[in-house]
């Protein structure tokens, strides 16, 4: 029987799980950049992967969250994710739909912007296993924003 159709994925209990995992994400996205997430709704060895990345274990999540925030009040003067939308798109996927921009902390100013897309996926127990992202431009196209004067 396939994962996402197991009786295990339309349980009462399960259901609650992916209401959790969503209104913790809503609460946590908006901030990353300014204070610590919370770790509950993710399995101990998480898999994370996004276009410069890519590692297991919620050690190395903690540490990734930490090094976001470590990083933009070091290298920016203002920095912002919005979360634009989170849906449930499949019994055992949340998607969330965001920006990141800001202004790094150069003479000239520059303005960093991209979109990007995150993809979550649950296990049984209504845990994140999985969270993957992925972005509007290349790291490259990234970088080059931070050499144009801002406005």
């Amino acid at each position: 029987m396939p994962i996402a159709t197991s009786p295990k994925y339309t349980s009462p209990e399960y259901m609650d799980r992916v209401r959790t995992a969503i209104a913790t994400l809503k609460q946590d996205l908006p901030t990353l950049f300014e204070k610590d997430i919370s770790y509950d709704i993710y399995t101990s060895d998480i898999v994370f992967a996004d276009p410069v990345n890519q590692f297991k274990g919620k050690f190395n999540y903690r540490i990734i969250y930490w090094t976001l925030r470590f990083h933009g009040r070091l290298f920016f003067t203002d920095l912002h994710f919005d979360l634009h939308r989170i849906r449930h798109v499949a019994t055992d996927v949340i998607m969330a739909y965001w920006t990141v921009r800001g202004t790094l902390r150069l003479p000239w100013k520059p303005r960093i912007y991209f979109d990007g897309a995150s993809t979550y996926k649950l296990d049984a127990d209504g845990l994140i296993y999985d969270h993957e992202d992925s972005w509007d431009r290349s790291p490259g196209e990234i970088l080059k924003q931070f050499f144009q004067k801002g406005s």
